[in-house]
């Protein structure tokens, strides 16, 4: 299992690798490709930010806090990336219990995801195993890949895990 921890400076051209990755597949996340490291720092910015690393290898990276601001704060949200070369090793879920976990000791009464694309059924079947529940879906708001030239869309599901009693 990996280690999980706090970003450190020496990190950030791997997550930059990472979020370039991800980005250019354009399968999961709605954002342009960073082109430089500064650019995936103001993206992958949160009140926490955590690295899954084997050894010096940053096999992916999570970043968590409030999902709003003010009146809104007190619900949380996270962003993931994992390598694809990673993927299948239980990274995704070591990161996604890591912020739960996380959300839960900071005291969030719960963690809503706002965009999780249809399609990444592996990311579903992860976030429902971890207790999130899909509380809305936003039709066709996701252009796939292969819908640049065509019309190819995928739904966007709204996720939430509750964590305080009520």
């Amino acid at each position: 299992m990996p280690e999980i921890r706090s970003i450190r400076e020496a990190d950030w051209p791997q997550v930059h690798d990472l979020v370039v990755e991800v980005a250019s597949a354009g399968e999961t996340y709605t954002m342009e490709v960073p082109r430089t490291v500064e650019e995936t720092r103001e993206f992958w910015t949160g009140r926490q930010v955590v690295v899954a690393v084997d050894g010096e290898s940053v096999l992916g990276s999570a970043k968590m806090g409030p999902n709003r601001q003010a009146q809104g704060a007190h619900v949380g949200t996270a962003s993931f990336v994992v390598a694809t070369a990673a993927r299948g090793r239980g990274i995704g879920r070591a990161l996604g219990e890591y912020a739960v976990e996380w959300h839960r000791a900071n005291g969030f009464t719960g963690i809503q995801f706002n965009a999780v694309v249809s399609t990444n059924t592996g990311a579903i079947r992860l976030w429902e195993a971890l207790g999130f529940e899909t509380i809305g879906v936003v039709p066709d708001a996701f252009r796939l890949p292969d819908g640049k030239t065509g019309a190819s869309y995928a739904d966007l599901h709204v996720m939430y895990l509750g964590l305080a009693d009520r």
